[in-house]
């Protein structure tokens, strides 16, 4: 029983801290993207790879503010997703999936090159740039404060607390937008472009907008991340990770304001149960060793995840909180 206890413990605390505030930012951002507008970004972490490097490169290579740091990577994920759109967004939606995966994956091995090691560090990436952000914690950040079994340093609680306040104030500018004649505009495109095209509206410009917004979501969940960590590091920034962010949004239900959070929250929390609750039965011996070793355990949580959303698909494709009629995209 205690196992169990601290398990849920560790369980709640994953699912409440920077990773799930990190995945739940990507996946706002890709349901701006998928969910509302149709489109196919297979690249969301490579806007949060700039929004955390624009952060750090600006305060450690440039000695700019850590503002001043923030508004870098917004720009530069805005930069990105115009660079993305202009030559794409013009044609069916696979040629933004390769557009977007490609350019994810460039951009990492790029930033872990030799070549740019002056200013991204390459391998070893960059760290000590975010002092300035810790220091306006309302508490004392060198103690450790117990919260539903576990404990938190009071870094952790106020990257936690400013994050969930950002999911919250982006929920709440998506469920805006999407009851304004813009998002209006923005289903109408995922259900059938043409129609739209047909009554007057610019798709091509209504696309853009839709990738910049987003982009610029997954930059604040790369700035949450590096921020927390206190380092940014190119590995960090893989593309297993956008897809990880795709099965938040399709748990939590595509086209739904809170189903990113939802999903987030979910995934986390089971991904950390089963590998806190796995290692604890191994270790206790209910699990035996030539069963199953404590090294598995790692993969093996990601296997019950792929079989949890498996089943999800086949009994609930549309999600937890999801409509059917929202998730039967005709992309183009």
């Amino acid at each position: 029983m205690g196992d169990l206890l601290n398990a849920l413990a560790v369980a709640g605390k994953s699912a409440l801290g920077f990773q799930a505030v990190f995945f739940a930012l990507l996946a706002i951002g890709l349901n701006v993207h998928f969910g509302y507008t149709g489109l196919l970004n297979f690249g969301q972490i490579g806007f949060a790879m700039l929004g955390g490097f624009g952060i750090a490169i600006s305060v450690t290579q440039w000695g700019l503010n850590f503002w001043v740091g923030v508004v870098v990577g917004l720009a530069a994920a805005v930069f990105l997703a115009l660079l993305l759109g202009l030559p794409t967004l013009r044609l069916r939606a696979d040629y933004l999936a390769i557009a977007t995966i490609a350019a994810a994956e460039g951009l990492r091995l790029l930033f872990r090159s030799v070549s740019a090691s002056p200013v991204t560090g390459g391998t070893r990436g960059l760290a000590g740039f975010n002092g300035a952000f810790i220091s306006l914690a309302p508490w004392d950040t060198s103690r450790r404060y117990p919260i539903l079994g576990t404990r938190w340093s009071g870094g952790e609680l106020w990257v936690a607390l400013v994050g969930w306040v950002l999911v919250a104030l982006l929920c709440l500018l998506v469920w805006l937008l999407m009851r304004s004649p813009w998002g209006r505009v923005l289903k109408a495109i995922r259900e059938d472009e043409d129609a739209v095209r047909a009554l007057g509206k610019n798709v091509y410009l209504y696309k853009m907008q839709s990738l910049v917004l987003g982009g610029v979501m997954g930059a604040l969940g790369g700035m949450v991340y590096v921020v927390a960590t206190g380092a940014a590091n190119p590995d960090q920034f893989q593309n297993a990770n956008t897809f990880l962010a795709y099965t938040v949004l399709i748990l939590g239900g595509s086209a739904r304001v809170l189903g990113p959070v939802v999903g987030a929250v979910i995934l986390l929390f089971v991904i950390q149960f089963a590998d806190t609750g796995l290692r604890a039965l191994i270790g206790n011996g209910v699990i035996p060793e030539g069963l199953l070793s404590a090294t598995d355990v790692a993969q093996i949580r990601f296997v019950l995840v792929g079989l949890g959303l498996m089943l999800l698909l086949v009994f609930r494709p549309q999600g937890i909180f999801g409509d059917r009629r929202e998730v039967m995209l005709d992309a183009r």
